[in-house]
């Protein structure tokens, strides 16, 4: 040994303590983890199917719930039996309005077997007294109606997607009933990818929750692709298809099918069985719900998923810690006697030569890298000595040459500064505010708040002798190039404004689409450079009573206080990669009613407790709650809930808001 360098001596000392350590602790691990895993396994899979299920059971059971009570309501059946009277009609809406806020969806639907017209309301839409549609016996879509009807079961939960609503969602559907006669359906659904999200989608790895109905159909999972749409109201064995691509074969689907008649002879329990599914053996674990007639399913696969957590996991993380203290111990006396009582002679003789003392003892001479290294201290004291008074010399020259880089650097940041300032001045004069007050004063409010100095939004005011317009614009991009853009926008506008008049706010767009696009007609800068813009513009007629709209993913809100309405915009910016649509949309002018328009800044401000984004929802409570206050307080009003709902968050982006009222 004594032959041996001093990596050598290091390593054979390391090999013979992880020897030690590590040979016992591989074997007993080994027989540990196989036998504690399974066990974990097995209640793991069973605690997250029972979760599951009360997660699932308890908003849909009240779900349920109401929907069976608004299809047994007598103001209900009354308005089917005589559909065309008008009290009947009212009473019914009024009602129901009441179970729409009460639905966790905030919608409810109704089906006239008499007239088969399907009468739809949700939160997103004004209150309906129309029907949406009629269903028709021969429409391949429309088949789950008349199969409900055929159905013995007073209610089914079908997962389908609506094509006259293009919705996709968990449908309650409950039969009204006048005696033994069937005289409609009625109910309400859950939006598919909320109720994915909520109640499907796992979090942890390993894990893959899903649920079937008795026939074996797929009725959700995180992969939506495999639900079985429609599945509800159909007759037969209908989920072998889904089933086939998750199973590994024949064996597997009995060994599941087995299982789900456990489950469903004692409801409430837990059966469980393994299968090969998605190519890797997994547990699986069944719980039936009755009274929705669901298997709530749970597949884990053990080893991905973080199931050897808890009590049982403490010997083995003791034992474990025992073994690589042995082996820190011995790794430790074998490097202190061998190395570091060494290095620890040279390093005070390193340090002497740190303090200037370059004639100093080094430690004995050595046949191995230690006595290597002694010999390389002492040639490096000699070149220290020689090379100490020209590194002064050139750290004194660089240190000036940084002091006078970091004044040129201040200097150019100061101009940068005032330039940027200089750029804001004249981007507030280009805004309107003084034509505004001066025409309107208190009849409108802005709210306008870049996100820098400078930004990309601004808005629009023009007044004529009929008329005037209101609009508001965001440029792509923040700061100083989104403030240049502004500039184009502002001019192609006022040049559209004059090519179309004030009157056609759809033709405005048009134009300042086309203005746009022969500005920036080179198509590899457009690549580069994001160059679209959304736009809102709304033309008021003041004689002849009306607003006309146009927007460019910019909407039109407008509430009297009770109820807030929206006329969206068209779905493509200007100066998009492709042409958009845009098209004027008019209103009735009312008294009392308020006009806001604002660009996406306001909506997508991150806040709260999760850091999502403000969203429209928050947006028309926000505007039905102020909607009666004097323009000015509700200003206030706005950029105080804004910045309340912002909190520490930053700000993402330029936000604009514009509201207008005629009284």
């Amino acid at each position: 040994m004594a032959a041996l360098g001093l990596r050598g001596k290091s390593l054979l000392a390391l090999l013979l303590a992880c020897l030690i350590a590590l040979i016992p602790a591989a074997l007993i691990g080994w027989q540990v983890v196989d036998s504690i895993r399974n066990h974990f396994g097995q209640a793991f899979v069973r605690n997250t199917t029972l979760l599951k299920r009360e997660q699932i059971f308890a908003p849909l059971s009240r779900e349920l719930a109401l929907s069976l009570r608004l299809a047994d309501s007598e103001v209900t059946r009354q308005w089917l039996l005589d559909e065309d009277n008008p009290a009947k009609r009212a009473l019914f809406f009024r009602e129901a309005e009441g179970y729409r806020r009460d639905f966790r969806d905030h919608s409810y639907f109704v089906i006239s077997e008499g007239s088969r017209q399907y009468y739809f309301n949700d939160a997103k839409t004004a209150l309906s007294q129309q029907a949406r549609y009629q269903l028709r016996a021969d429409k391949a879509d429309d088949s789950w109606y008349f199969n409900t009807l055929r159905d013995t079961a007073h209610f089914n939960i079908n997962v389908n997607y609506d094509s006259q609503l293009k919705v996709t969602k968990a449908w309650i559907n409950v039969i009204v009933r006048d005696g033994a006669r069937k005289i409609g359906l009625a109910g309400s659904g859950l939006d598919l990818s909320t109720f994915l999200e909520q109640f499907i989608v796992s979090r942890e790895a390993g894990v893959t929750p899903m649920i079937l109905d008795r026939k074996g159909a797929i009725q959700a999972h995180p992969d939506k692709t495999l639900i079985a749409l429609n599945s509800a109201t159909q007759r037969g064995e209908l989920g072998s298809g889904q089933l086939q691509q998750l199973l590994g074969g024949a064996q597997d689907a009995s060994a599941l099918q087995r299982a789900m008649q456990d489950a469903e002879a004692q409801p409430g329990s837990v059966a469980s069985t393994w299968v090969q599914l998605d190519g890797r053996r997994q547990l699986l674990a069944l719980s039936f719900i009755p009274e929705l007639g669901w298997h709530v399913l749970t597949a884990v696969d053990l080893h991905a998923a973080r199931v050897m957590e808890g009590p049982w996991l403490t010997p083995l993380l003791v034992a474990l810690a025992v073994l690589l203290l042995a082996l820190l111990l011995g790794f430790a006396y074998a490097v202190d006697k061998l190395v570091l009582r060494p290095i620890s002679h040279l390093q005070k003789s390193a340090q002497a030569m740190a303090q200037g003392q370059y004639e100093v003892a080094l430690p004995e001479g050595r046949d191995d890298e230690i006595g290597q290294l002694s010999a390389a201290f002492g040639v490096m004291a000699h070149k220290v000595r020689s090379h100490t008074s020209e590194l002064e010399d050139r750290v004194r020259e660089r240190t000036q040459a940084l002091e006078q880089a970091n004044r040129d650097m201040a200097a150019a940041h100061k101009k940068i500064d005032d330039s940027i300032d200089y750029a804001s001045l004249i981007q507030r004069a280009m805004l309107p505010d003084r034509h505004l007050v001066q025409a309107l004063g208190e009849k409108h409010a802005v709210l306008w708040r870049p996100r820098d100095v400078v930004g990309g939004d601004f808005y629009v005011y023009r007044a004529a002798e009929q008329g005037c317009l209101f609009g508001v614009v965001d440029c792509a991009g923040h700061g100083v190039p989104g403030a240049l853009m502004t500039m184009l926008a502002h001019a192609a506008i006022d040049q559209a404004i004059a090519d179309a008049g004030m009157a056609d706010p759809a033709g405005i767009l048009r134009r300042c689409d086309q203005i746009i696009r022969s500005m920036l007609h080179d198509e590899s800068g457009r690549q580069a450079l994001a160059s679209n813009m959304d736009v809102g513009l709304a033309y008021v007629d003041l004689h002849g009573r009306t607003v006309t709209f146009a927007g460019a993913k910019i909407a039109l809100y407008y509430s009297d206080g009770e109820q807030v309405a929206e006329l969206a915009g068209a779905r493509r910016a200007i100066g998009d990669k492709r042409i958009g649509q845009y098209h004027n949309a008019q209103l009735p002018l009312q008294a009392g009613q308020t006009f806001y328009m604002s660009t996406d800044g306001f909506l997508d401000q991150a806040g709260g407790e999760m850091g999502f984004g403000f969203g429209s929802s928050r947006f028309a409570d926000m505007i039905r709650t102020h909607a009666r206050l004097p323009l000015r307080e509700q200003g206030e009003a706005f950029s105080s809930t804004l910045a309340q709902y912002q909190g520490e968050h930053a700000q993402r982006d330029d936000i604009t808001m514009l509201c207008f009222r005629f009284d």
